[in-house]
């Protein structure tokens, strides 16, 4: 199944809300969101891996017309039978598609335009959403939207940080967490001053000091997701796992503890990096976290702004993650450790710092183990014992990316509160970091 649900809500349906409201919600929120952009502005693409946030508000919307409506909406005729070339994403069996990288070469359909496609989709859709037997698919549209905020925030913030301007989508003023703005880039070094932290000693063995832990005695444990509430089919099935006493740390590495790696010579000593992470070091001269900039600033939603060493560390490969362990004398978590210590009831998966409004999404740090951002593990992302992706086209929907990647767990402040939960399975190749990516070190025990 690409979908689970039975009895006993989940998400989306959590919080009391029916699926009709999250419907609605999640529709508004992700037009609330690209309010403050121009028809420019969403319509840029800076990389083959990111999508113009034109395109976001498109394909989301042709996600519902293709699935919900063409075939479960008697008489409903498509906006524009042209548009479907334009915003499938991956699914070959509906048909041919644009290139991903020509993305941004679409400066038609208008925003206004994609904008009331929206308005007459989310409309067609109101008969549809109190149909029990369509309860899973809209479920799976739901949480396909809401990963499409995450990735639109994050595609947009990347788009705008190759302005030399750096401007900001969001005034500073507008959030309380914004650390003063700073002037457009005076270099791109990944030097400056040592910001104070709690990491101590040259590599290897530079383990930030006294940390907290999350200790497990080891045994058999039961990974993935147990059947109740929405999950995406790379959740399971459920399947035992024997785990060996670890240590998983209670906070996440922070910019200054990252700040002391680089000091230490971290992305210049070929001895803590994996070779092909070695390789990219060298190629793409990689110094610093994306966004860093040598005077203590980084490139956030409200432009340039102080970076905060308490902060965690964020915009980082899993290249980078793996090398910072090894220099701190520790490791990376499996995803089925950190599972584990996830299932908890101590652990709320809605906690944290979790993305609710069309306000900037920036890490601040605590004790949750959700939230902030997704955190790297070391394990493959590959398919769970017994697993069988679904037929037709939203069979497409995890199953085919199995291959080369690795497996974040958590939920970052881009996410939309309520879209995460312990099986929740994330996954990016290594030397992506435009996510907010981070850390959270591990260790045996």
């Amino acid at each position: 199944m690409l979908w689970s649900k039975r009895q006993g809500g989940g998400q989306p349906e959590s919080g009391g809300h029916s699926l009709a409201a999250q419907f609605r919600r999640t529709r508004a929120l992700t037009e609330a969101f690209v309010a403050p952009l121009s028809d420019a502005d969403a319509s840029i693409q800076s990389m083959a891996d990111a999508s113009p946030a034109k395109w976001h508000l498109a394909h989301t919307t042709w996600f519902w017309e293709t699935f919900l409506l063409r075939e479960h909406a008697p008489g409903y005729r498509l906006h524009d039978d042209r548009w479907p070339f334009l915003f499938n994403s991956y699914y070959e069996a509906e048909g041919a598609r644009i290139a991903r990288d020509a993305r941004g070469m679409l400066s038609r359909p208008s925003l206004e335009e994609v904008l009331a496609w929206r308005a007459y989709v989310t409309e067609a859709m109101e008969p549809l959403l109190e149909r029990p037997e369509l309860e899973a698919l809209i479920q799976l549209g739901i949480a396909h939207e809401e990963q499409h905020i995450e990735l639109l925030l994050t595609d947009i913030k990347h788009a705008l940080f190759q302005n030399p301007l750096g401007p900001a989508m969001f005034a500073p003023a507008a959030s309380p967490r914004a650390g003063g703005g700073l002037s457009q880039p005076q270099d791109d070094s990944a030097g400056g001053s040592r910001l104070r932290g709690n990491a101590q000693g040259d590599a290897p063995g530079g383990a930030p000091g006294g940390m907290d832990w999350h200790t497990h005695p080891g045994g058999i444990a039961l990974i993935g997701h147990d059947g109740s509430g929405f999950a995406f089919d790379n959740e399971g099935p459920a399947h035992r796992v024997l785990i060996e006493p670890f240590a998983l740390a209670e906070a996440l590495v922070t910019n200054a503890e990252w700040q002391a790696f680089i000091d230490a010579g971290g992305y210049r000593e070929a001895r803590l990096w994996l070779s092909d992470g070695w390789a990219w070091v060298q190629r793409e001269g990689i110094a610093a976290p994306l966004y860093w900039r040598g005077d203590g600033a980084h490139f956030t939603h409200e432009g340039w702004q102080a970076r905060d060493p308490a902060a965690p560390v964020t915009h980082i490969s899993y290249y980078e993650a793996d090398a910072f362990a090894t220099w701190a004398g520790a490791r990376l978590p499996t995803e089925f450790e950190w599972e584990a210590i996830a299932a908890s009831a101590a652990h709320d998966p809605t906690g944290g710092n979790q993305f609710d409004a069309a306000a900037p999404p920036l890490p601040l740090g605590g004790s949750t183990l959700f939230g902030d951002c997704w955190q790297f593990t070391r394990s493959a992302y590959l398919p769970y014992p017994r697993f069988r992706p679904a037929r037709g086209a939203v069979g497409e929907y995890n199953g085919k990316f199995m291959s080369g990647q690795v497996v974040l767990r958590g939920a970052s402040c881009a996410t939309v509160r309520g879209h995460s939960r312990p099986s929740y399975r994330n996954f990016f190749y290594p030397h992506q970091r435009w996510q907010f990516t981070g850390l959270r070190l591990a260790k045996d025990w």
